[in-house]
């Protein structure tokens, strides 16, 4: 499933205490009037629990849209670069001092369980373009993830065809505009000769996560007619009233094509695991459970070929085969067949008892929206190969009664994966002319960052009493402007 990452929080900081614009005295302003709303929005969905996270990211990503049309207009002033055809003369005075916290390295500094790396110092309107952008991409994942949650809750009664159509299409928009978005950042900090702060931002980072949301998006492509999850989900819920079902059947062709789609998730996965996996920069490396995540995407999407070559196998009346390819699933999955585990321990229950207590586990995080799918849907992919192994097991002892031949020269055949999507180049938003031409006019009020926002956050690292105290979103403890302790 898409990568449940955290959004980053940032420091208050007024534009105009680093550049000044003479063309149009007004852009500073209000660039730092919406970077404002921007920083109040992250920290106010830091402080949400996880449920309400999930309506507050459409907000999250309208601040971060409004605002990003300012800073490149900043960003083109500073690059002697027209907006709509209009010059924009920005002169650079002093050197900004901005603050972003990483939320996929710990900053170059030691991690400490159960609090947030220390923020990152930035000292470039650069890599405050990477930030945002960045944390837009992070949101549209995001943003992602609520359109998948309700395809795999088991609480609620199981949703129609056209709903799970419409989600995974919702859900696939998202993650390639996310894809794009990353794929503009990884181009532009190649082109740079300085060092980035954090790994973060660093290219390595940058087009690895446009590899991983690629092959996530090209995984729900294979979601959307793949019906065996879906069965393997029905199962479990209790409230589902259709007992009664078709069994589930996926044409030749298609099961072949869909092996080869996986395929392609499958190097895209191993391409971002090997940008990642052993690479440290200047402000330290990336979080080893982003790095695990990689690999098990590499592993869940290699596994899922094999399945739908077993598929394939089997509708051609190679049950053998078909068995192979769900053993060979289960080795690319790290995952011991149920009669080798029992003959090494002798004591099946157990690790049955074990196994069952963390599935319940795992649909308890769905339900209750706490980090599910962290492990790239490993887990669910093991019910599916062990449901049909069970199947066409019992098929081949009673009828068929093929030989299973040995998964190593299965798995030395399998093709190259085949691409389905193609990314769009992002293009930066830009400001209307009407709004470019409104800014000609001098400010009219002082700049100062944005101000203290409908969250009341004034310090650049208010949210230490808050992680301390444990008030995330059951009432929060905030400094106003006079210092004083208020309590909402």
């Amino acid at each position: 499933m898409p990568y449940p990452y955290t959004l980053p929080t940032t420091s208050a900081f007024s534009f105009s205490s680093s550049l000044a614009c003479d063309s149009h005295p007004s852009l500073p302003l209000n660039a730092s009037t919406r970077r404002g709303v921007v920083r109040d929005t992250l920290k106010a969905h830091k402080r949400l629990s996880p449920s309400a996270q999930s309506p507050h990211l459409w907000t999250v990503a309208s601040g971060l849209q409004a605002y990003l049309p300012y800073l490149f207009a900043i960003d083109a002033g500073l690059g002697h670069r027209a907006v709509r055809g209009d010059e924009i003369n920005v002169i650079l005075q002093t050197a900004p001092a901005l603050e972003w916290r990483p939320t996929l390295s710990t900053g170059g500094a030691p991690p400490i369980p159960g609090k947030d790396p220390p923020r990152v110092k930035v000292h470039s309107l650069e890599y405050e373009v990477f930030f945002a952008l960045s944390a837009l991409a992070c949101a549209h994942t995001l943003q992602a993830r609520v359109a998948l949650h309700p395809l795999y809750l088991t609480t609620t009664a199981p949703v129609g065809t056209q709903q799970r159509q419409t989600a995974i299409a919702a859900a696939t928009k998202s993650l390639l505009d996310a894809a794009s978005i990353f794929d503009y950042l990884a181009t532009r900090a190649e082109s740079l000769v300085a060092t980035p702060p954090c790994p973060d931002i660093s290219p390595a980072a940058m087009r690895a996560q446009s590899a991983l949301a690629l092959a996530e998006a090209t995984l729900l492509a294979v979601l959307k007619d793949d019906p065996y999850p879906a069965v393997v989900a029905q199962d479990r819920n209790a409230n589902d009233t259709e007992w009664m079902y078709k069994a589930p059947t996926i044409p030749k062709v298609r099961a072949h094509l869909f092996a080869r789609l996986c395929l392609a998730a499958s190097e895209h996965a191993a391409q971002a695991h090997s940008l990642c996996a052993g690479r440290s920069a200047a402000g330290g490396k990336i979080n080893d459970s982003f790095v695990k995540y990689l690999d098990d995407l590499r592993r869940t999407s290699r596994a899922r070929a094999c399945r739908f070559f077993g598929i394939d196998s089997e509708l051609g009346g190679q049950t053998g085969t078909a068995i192979a390819w769900l053993w060979a699933g289960l080795h690319e999955l790290g995952v011991e067949r149920k009669e080798e585990t029992s003959k090494k321990s002798g004591r099946g229950g157990f690790g049955r008892l074990k196994k069952e207590w963390t599935e319940k586990r795992e649909d308890k995080k769905v339900e209750r929206e706490l980090n599910w799918g962290a492990d790239a849907g490993r887990m669910e992919e093991v019910r599916v190969i062990e449901m049909l192994e069970a199947k066409w097991t019992k098929q081949n002892d009673t009828m068929g009664t093929q030989a299973v031949p040995p998964t190593g020269p299965l798995l030395a055949q399998m093709p190259s994966g085949r691409e389905i999507h193609s990314l769009k180049p992002f293009q930066p938003p830009l400001l209307d002319a009407a709004v470019l031409e409104a800014m000609r006019a001098p400010p009219d009020r002082a700049d100062d960052g944005g101000g203290v926002g409908a969250g009341g956050y004034a310090s650049s690292d208010e949210e230490t009493l808050a992680e301390v105290s444990g008030a995330s979103a059951r009432g929060e403890f905030n400094q106003n402007r006079t210092g004083t302790p208020n309590y909402y």
